[in-house]
């Protein structure tokens, strides 16, 4: 019999995880799966019950959560001899990752998903020693991000990020900045440095409308320092899906980037706090299999 490993993080979607196990079992067992049920209570524990399904061989992993919960769950997945099939059942409050994936974001319709014979095999980026599934940043907005709470997120969703960002506006700081990329360097004082595997990010599914989750390359953009008619026409293209096309951002894709500054900088990766720089990125193709519609 095929086993199936149903992560669950119970706090997320208002608390109301364990209320879907139940379903998600039976849909499972009707597909044939011996199901275990692993609940998280503290950091990194999808991390690790992802590396026991990985070395006990599980045929499926599904994770049920938030985008951190999926996060860990990848990161338990990435780089394994054996990786199971990922089912996501999406209960965050932006699911970055799952928009790309065009999985339903009503909890019931995506738990219809696990009934699917269909998978895609998408692209994961390595991050110094850990990995990401959908964005990269440095700099003012990217720092601006971790002031957004829980309750902003719930009461405002994606709108919570926009918000806080806008305070940074008023500051227009800039860091600088030294990207090398396949060969390639950009040396300056930037305000803000993106880097897409997706085009969802924040719950904004037009910020990088080129970056598809299968296409092997790291979409990146470089935003300078500018002044703040500038900026704000800028903010202005994210929320349109324009950015690449802005005059005053540079626009690249690559296949490794390497991030270093003079300053203190830190990086937001999928929207948790991530390391300083120095970082390096690198783009793995087709790494994991994810079931879709």
């Amino acid at each position: 019999m095929k086993k199936a490993m149903v992560i669950v993080n119970p706090s997320s979607g208002k608390e109301e995880a364990l209320d879907h196990v139940e379903r998600i079992q039976r849909i499972l067992k009707e597909k044939g799966y011996e199901v275990e049920v692993a609940q998280t209570e503290k950091e990194l524990d999808a991390t690790n019950y992802c590396q026991d399904a990985c070395h006990n061989e599980f045929d499926l992993v599904v994770s049920l959560g938030g985008d951190g919960t999926l996060n860990e769950t990848i990161n338990g997945m990435v780089d394994q001899n054996h990786r199971p099939l990922l089912g996501i059942i999406p209960l965050g409050t932006v699911n970055d990752f799952a928009r790309a994936l065009n999985i339903p974001l009503d909890v019931e319709e995506a738990i219809d998903v696990l009934r699917s014979d269909r998978s895609k095999k998408v692209d994961i980026g390595r991050f110094n020693d850990r990995y990401f599934v959908n964005i990269v940043a440095a700099g003012a907005l990217a720092e601006a991000t971790y002031e957004v709470t829980q309750e902003q997120k719930t009461k405002f969703g994606p709108l919570a990020y926009i918000m806080e960002g806008m305070k940074t506006l008023t500051s227009n700081n800039s860091y600088p900045l030294r990207i090398e990329h396949d060969g390639e360097k950009w040396e300056g004082d930037s305000f803000l440095f993106l880097a897409a595997l997706t085009n969802s990010t924040g719950g904004f599914e037009k910020l990088s409308p080129e970056a598809e989750v299968d296409d092997g390359a790291i979409h990146c953009y470089i935003v300078p320092q500018v002044n703040m008619i500038r900026l704000a026409g800028i903010v202005t293209a994210i929320l349109r899906g324009e950015l690449k096309n802005d005059s005053e951002v540079h626009y690249f894709t690559a296949q490794e980037v390497k991030l270093t500054s003079e300053d203190d900088l830190v990086t937001n990766v999928d929207g948790e706090e991530g390391d300083h720089l120095p970082v390096n990125l690198k783009i793995m193709p087709s790494h994991i299999d994810v079931i879709v519609k």
